[in-house]
């Protein structure tokens, strides 16, 4: 699937001209990835450096993995890898040197140690350089996506309901929250995960009423809820999904709450059209659950962007209030949580389109039980 790597990089440096930037420096993993093409190069080291000006893209990184950067990024002839054994902030300031950069520009996120070193390598090299901050472009950049990041994410996804169906049949009263989530992850990274979105949450009865929770020795018990919150990883690319199934028929509470949760899920994706603003939807859902009298069981934002990181931008939140343009990759995922009893959430992932919101999940939103 080639990608489509050279429209990314034609619009940074579109941003670059509007903003009078000479050069930028990116440090960020996910930009990287983003920019370049590159799957299953990138771990959790910063070890890799990218400055572009109107004239070069580079990419510093060092004998770990230059190689396979030069066999997986896509488009080979207009990157130049250098795995010069010299120091990032060094090195980028003899690109500075070269390209004659007076204004370069660094991303908010840009490591205090990394920047207050740049600077002293400018000044040894008897630079003088603006440094203005990208304040987040890059990432605004990132939340219309192309055709090719819609099919990895697509993919990802699939591995992420397959593994649904198999956990519903494996499930069983008295496994711990740590043997199911193993059994999870496991079935993605065996059935086409190359990772996975996140560390999965997996809480059964009361403890799924942390939103949040981690796994631990507490058993499922029958009657009660097992809420799996995970997603599989392909090329780079995150699958995010909650489902909350029941352990043979629970009681009416439990029930009536599901369906006010899914009500609120479904109400808010009809909803959303191209440009709404997300802070909008957030408030569709808001108000289901509000109407229901459970208002003060649901106090996080509806959903957010998922992309090359597992949370970007943009999201149907009461802090995003501006519009969501369509081709944005949002998740939909409204919860209740009582403390004490019980946690419900429902997500889905999807596209927003000129026809309203896509969702890339076929796995069901009517309450599943499990015969038991």
């Amino acid at each position: 699937m080639p990608e489509n790597t050279q429209r990314r990089v034609a619009a940074l440096r579109e941003l670059m001209d509007e903003r009078g930037y000479d050069a930028c420096v990116i440090r960020d993993l996910a930009t990287i990835r983003w920019l370049t093409g590159a799957a299953n190069v990138l771990d959790d080291e910063r070890s890799h450096t990218i400055y572009i000006d109107g004239e070069g893209l580079w990419l510093h990184t060092d004998s770990r993995y230059d190689e396979a950067f030069k066999e997986h990024v896509a488009d080979t002839e207009a990157w130049r890898i250098d795995r010069e054994n010299v120091g990032h902030p060094a090195w980028v300031a003899q690109r500075i040197l070269h390209g004659r950069a007076n204004t370069v520009a660094v991303e908010d996120t840009l490591e205090l140690g990394f920047y207050d070193e740049l600077l002293h390598e400018v000044d040894q090299a008897c630079v003088a350089c603006l440094w203005p901050r990208l304040h987040g472009d890059e990432q605004g950049l990132r939340m219309v996506k192309d055709e090719g990041e819609l099919e990895l994410l697509r993919e990802a996804q699939a591995i992420t309901d397959a593994a649904f169906a198999h956990m519903v049949e494996f499930i069983k009263p008295g496994m711990t929250e740590l043997e199911i989530r193993a059994e999870l992850e496991h079935y993605m990274l065996a059935h086409g995960a190359d990772a996975l979105s996140f560390g999965s949450i997996v809480a059964c009865g009361p403890n799924a009423a942390n939103p949040h929770a981690k796994p631990g020795e507490r058993t499922a018990k029958k009657g009660e809820l097992v809420l799996m919150d995970y997603g599989a990883a392909v090329k780079g690319y995150h699958a995010d999904m909650t489902r909350t199934v029941a352990l043979g028929e629970p009681p009416a509470e439990i029930r009536e709450a599901y369906a006010v949760v899914q009500r609120a899920h479904e109400d808010a994706a009809a909803a959303v059209k191209p440009d709404v603003n997300g802070k909008d939807i957030h408030d569709v859902a808001k108000g289901v659950i509000d109407d229901a009298g459970l208002g003060a069981y649901f106090n996080h934002g509806l959903g957010h962007g998922v992309g090359v990181e597992i949370h970007e931008e943009p999201s149907f939140s009461p802090r995003w209030d501006k519009p969501v343009p369509a081709g944005s990759v949002v998740t939909i995922e409204p919860g209740v949580y009582l403390p004490g009893k019980f946690g419900i959430r429902l997500e889905d992932t999807g596209v927003v389109t000129e026809r309203g919101f896509e969702p890339f999940a076929t796995s069901p939103h009517d309450l599943v039980v499990i015969d038991c």
